[in-house]
């Protein structure tokens, strides 16, 4: 099957790849001003300018191609009835933003019967476009080139990617058990991507996410052969009456 073909299975593919280089330009207009404004939420996360408007345009694309809920970090409510609906981080990563790192991303999912069927994932900083989902493969986008990309065998010593900002002990401790590893640290949906493109081993995740962290960026792992499991082994579901995720481990092909 070739890649434009393949293309086919991605819902709304072309008109969501558009919505995603729209926010990105907004996101990194606001991104090279030096005097962003930080506001706090009620459980101190920081929210900018540029997570609003993003939440804006993408729920304007939304509307516009369908009639389904959306769900997003920046919305007044967090939970639908219907069992299928868009899942979005309009920043992920807002840290990250803050801090000038580039590594934040923009998440899109597709949720239906609580499980991500497909995900969107754009790195606004380097202009590249993930996209998967299980039994549709995964895609990555880059200078106007699509190709696929799949996770690999664990490599000796083991490539673990962790978070750059919430490296706990609990985390710390799961590591140390690999024995032999070489740790990575980046910010955001990235982490998932590289296990996506092969490019890390496992990334195990022991401290708070939620629904929209993840959704997008699991569509794309296990479209890319890999899997992202709770600690009870069991694939990681959506539509909860928490918002937020269990613990978590992402893996490529073991």
């Amino acid at each position: 099957m070739s890649v434009n073909s393949k293309l086919d299975k991605f819902n709304f593919f072309y008109e969501i790849k558009s919505c995603l280089e729209l926010c990105s330009n907004k996101i990194i207009e606001i991104y090279e001003k030096d005097n962003k404004e930080v506001l706090y939420k009620k459980d101190e996360s920081p929210i900018t300018k540029a997570d609003l408007e993003s939440h804006e345009i993408i729920c304007d694309c939304l509307m516009s191609i369908s009639s389904l809920p959306i769900i997003s970090e920046e919305s007044d409510n967090f939970y639908t009835h219907n069992k299928t609906y868009w899942l979005v981080d309009p920043l992920d990563g807002t840290k990250e933003f803050i801090n000038k790192n580039g590594e934040f991303a923009i998440n899109i999912a597709l949720i239906n019967d609580k499980y991500p069927v497909v995900g969107y994932v754009y790195l606004p900083v380097n202009q590249t476009l993930y996209a998967g989902g299980l039994d549709k493969g995964s895609i990555k986008c880059f200078n106007s080139t699509i190709k696929e990309i799949s996770t690999s065998t664990y490599q000796d010593p083991v490539r673990v990617v962790a978070s750059r900002n919430h490296l706990n002990n609990e985390t710390k401790n799961f590591i140390s058990n690999l024995k032999n590893y070489k740790l990575y640290q980046a910010g955001s949906s990235i982490k998932f991507c590289m296990i996506a493109e092969g490019l890390a081993d496992i990334y195990p995740r022991l401290s708070p996410t939620s629904e929209w962290d993840t959704a997008a960026a699991q569509a794309i792992v296990e479209g890319a052969g890999g899997s992202v499991k709770d600690m009870d082994d069991k694939r990681l579901a959506y539509q909860k009456d928490n918002i937020l995720n269990p613990f978590f481990v992402v893996r490529g092909k073991e």
